[in-house]
C-alpha cells in the first residue's frame, strides 16, 4: 500500500512541488487533471503525498505546465526509495521519518530524557513498557538516529528543555547505577555543538502548564516547519503556519523559564553527586 511506500515526508514534498507547478503554470486541478489522463481526486491525491508520483508522470506534468525542474525526477526516485529505517519494521507514529530530513529539533520533554539523549539501557526500559516486542528494533533505531548529533550524515541541532522531574524518575533500572550512566550521558551530550540543553526547574509555573512537543525545521524553506505532538491514541503532525508560530513563540517562553545551558550542567552535576552518595 502507498502509505508503506518511500518516505511519507519526501512523497508530501514532492507533491507539494507539484502543486505549486501547476499553480505556477495557472491550472486548476479539473484543467490538468483530464490532460494527464487522471481524474481530479487522484491529482489531488498525488499532491498532497497521497499516493504515489512516477517519474514518467512528474515528466508528463512538467511538458503540461511548460515548466522544467530536473531536480524533480531525482525526488520522485527518492520519495520512493525504502527510507534507512524501514529494515527495522513499521515504526508506526511517523516521527522518524519527519526527523531523518529535519535540520534542528526544538524539544520540551516532562517525563522522559529526550531520545535523542537516551543510553541504551534507558530506551530499553521505556520500550520495554511500551511494546517488548519491538524493543530491539526500536533502540536500534534509536542509537542510529543519535549518530546525527555527532555530525554523521546530515548532522541534526537538538535544542532541548527538559522539566526537572526527569532527572528525578527512576526508568532506566534500579537505582544509582544506571540513572548514574544516563545523566553521565547527559553531561556529554551537552558538551557536544549541536546540542543546547536546558532544565526547567520545579519552582517555574511554566512547568505546569504545558505538554510534550517537538518542532522540527528543515534545510529547504520551502518546506514548512512541523509540529509534532504525540498523545494517548497516537501522534499528530501540524504544520499550519500559525499553529507552528504558536508553539515556536511557547518553546521561547520555556527556554526563557529554564536555567540557561551552564546552570543546567551544573544542577545535572549536583544529581549525579547525590546519586552517587547512595550508590555509596
Amino acid at each position: 500500500m502507498a502509505k508503506h511506500t518511500g518516505s511519507t515526508f519526501l512523497r508530501r514534498k514532492l507533491g507539494a512541488k507539484l502543486r505549486r507547478m501547476r499553480e505556477a503554470a495557472e491550472f486548476s486541478l479539473d484543467d490538468a487533471a483530464p490532460r494527464l489522463d487522471k481524474t481530479r481526486s487522484a491529482l489531488h491525491r498525488m499532491e498532497t503525498g497521497e499516493t504515489r508520483v512516477d517519474v514518467h508522470m512528474v515528466r508528463s506534468m512538467m511538458d503540461l505546465y511548460d515548466i522544467y525542474d530536473p531536480d524533480l525526477i531525482e525526488e520522485a526516485r527518492e520519495a520512493y526509495k525504502p527510507p534507512w529505517y524501514r529494515a527495522y519494521g513499521d515504526l508506526g507514529l511517523g516521527y522518524v521519518d519527519v526527523e531523518t530530513s529535519a535540520a534542528q529539533v526544538d524539544n520540551f520533554e516532562v517525563q522522559l530524557v529526550p531520545g535523542l539523549l537516551q543510553t541504551e539501557q534507558y530506551m530499553r526500559a521505556v520500550f520495554g513498557h511500551w511494546e517488548p516486542s519491538a524493543a530491539d528494533n526500536d533502540t536500534a533505531v534509536r542509537l542510529m538516529r543519535q549518530r546525527r548529533l555527532m555530525g554523521e550524515g546530515q548532522p541534526l541541532r537538538l535544542n532541548t528543555v527538559i522539566d526537572e522531574a526527569v532527572l528525578r524518575c527512576d526508568i532506566a533500572g534500579p537505582r544509582p547505577e544506571a540513572m548514574l550512566k544516563q545523566f553521565r550521558h547527559l553531561l556529554a551530550a551537552a558538551a557536544l555543538p549541536t546540542v543546547n540543553l536546558q532544565i526547567l526547574p520545579f519552582r517555574r509555573a511554566a512547568r505546569c502548564l504545558t505538554g510534550p512537543f517537538n518542532i522540527l525545521t528543515f534545510p529547504d524553506q520551502e518546506d514548512p516547519a512541523i509540529l509534532y505532538v504525540e498523545h494517548v491514541a497516537g501522534a499528530i503532525h501540524i504544520d499550519d503556519p500559525g499553529d507552528v508560530a504558536k508553539a515556536k513563540l511557547e518553546f521561547s517562553l520555556l527556554q526563557a523559564e529554564a536555567l540557561t545551558p551552564a546552570a543546567s550542567i551544573t544542577l545535572i552535576e549536583q544529581v549525579v553527586e547525590d546519586l552517587k552518595d547512595v550508590e555509596q
